[in-house]
């Protein structure tokens, strides 16, 4: 679990190509489909020389081919797909540099596309990051993941099942869906931490705890990691959006444009849900400022109260305690009774008059 930062981006080397992310563990896993109206073929576990000659097979140039990579780790098999694909040497770079921002890039038949996919932690204390990049160029798409995960899983059995109009549609369509069910990990990622906000707000308004505050700030700061990380997506896909109008790459068709103009509508609308949670957030932090201020001032008038109370009778008691030799009082002989009614008689008094006043 690691949480998203734009601040100390590793710098690497812009001809060296190194993977920084934290998954390097399992192997590196690649995943091939070969599909269209008619019907699809499925590769797993394939091997590089025959990604080579599938992507490369002339007959299957109506055919879209979708490659999914699970891993970045082994740097030289990223290398040889991204050769394989034509693409500029930096952009395989930013596929391995896993601490840059979601971004968007059109080069002539080129798109590579970076995004952010965040989900909560198990004990939501933290966010789990991962990064996910794709090329698209003619009628292939190459979607790049740090680790196997089952984000796409609802997209494969569209094509295995021919459900829906995925198989209808090219490459620029299945990037679409791609890229809405990554989104929908923040919509999942949002929605739990309002839970979360919710119980936060109520605990501020009915009682008083020591962890409250340090709990809103930990939600207010995994709020703010999410929104920075939808802050550059929604950029990206706004820029996706105005490439429309660019004659010179017809990498998607004007059609589908309009799938993408809904992905940044929905970023807009995670910005606007964050906002409002941000809100919460600082509500709830002025229900716990303002329960601590009314305990405080709880305590402090009931101590008033009891110091008012006693004040007369620490004067009775100081009056009496002088040493003078010639105290009328002090010769009664029921003085020291006389003197505990009275008293008495005061405190209670006092008490009767603070309440009435209903100051307790």
């Amino acid at each position: 679990m690691r949480k998203v930062k734009y601040k100390h981006v590793r710098k690497v080397q812009p001809n060296y190509y190194e993977y920084t992310g934290i998954h390097k563990s399992d192997p590196v896993a690649m995943q091939l489909f070969v599909y269209n109206d008619d019907g699809f073929e499925e590769y797993t576990d394939i091997t590089f020389p025959k990604i080579k000659q599938e992507l490369e097979d002339a007959s299957q140039m109506d055919e879209v081919k979708w490659l999914n990579v699970h891993g970045l780790h082994n740097v030289e098999l990223i290398k040889n797909i991204g050769e394989l694909m034509q693409v500029q040497p930096f952009i395989i770079g930013d596929v391995l540099n896993t601490s840059r921002r979601s971004r968007m890039e059109e080069f002539d038949d080129v798109l590579f596309f970076s995004i952010k996919s965040v989900l909560p932690g198990e004990s939501l204390d933290n966010i789990q990051v991962e990064q996910v990049s794709f090329l698209l160029k003619d009628n292939t798409l190459i979607s790049f993941q740090e680790k196997k995960s089952d984000y796409f899983t609802h997209i494969r059995e569209r094509i295995r099942t021919h459900t829906g109009i995925v198989c209808k549609k090219k490459n620029d369509y299945l990037l679409y869906l791609m890229l809405d069910a990554i989104m929908e990990n923040f919509f999942i990622s949002i929605e739990s931490y309002e839970e979360r906000i919710e119980g936060l707000l109520v605990e501020g308004k009915t009682g008083y705890k020591k962890d409250l505050l340090e709990r809103i700030e930990k939600n207010r700061e995994n709020v703010n990691y999410l929104k920075r990380a939808v802050l550059p997506l929604r950029d990206a896909l706004y820029n996706l959006k105005s490439i429309q109008d660019d004659s010179d790459f017809d990498g998607i068709e004007k059609a589908n444009y309009t799938f993408f103009a809904r992905l940044h509508q929905k970023a807009l609308e995670l910005l606007d849900q964050m906002e409002y949670d941000m809100s919460s957030l600082d509500s709830a932090s002025n229900f716990f400022y303002s329960s601590q201020s009314q305990r405080m001032n709880q305590i402090m008038k009931t101590l008033t109260i009891f110091s008012v109370i006693f004040m007369p009778l620490t004067f009775i008691v100081g009056v009496y305690g002088m040493n003078f030799d010639h105290m009328p009082e002090l010769r009664l002989y029921n003085g020291y009774y006389y003197v505990w009614g009275l008293m008495i008689v005061i405190a209670i008094g006092m008490a009767i008059y603070f309440k009435r006043k209903r100051w307790f």
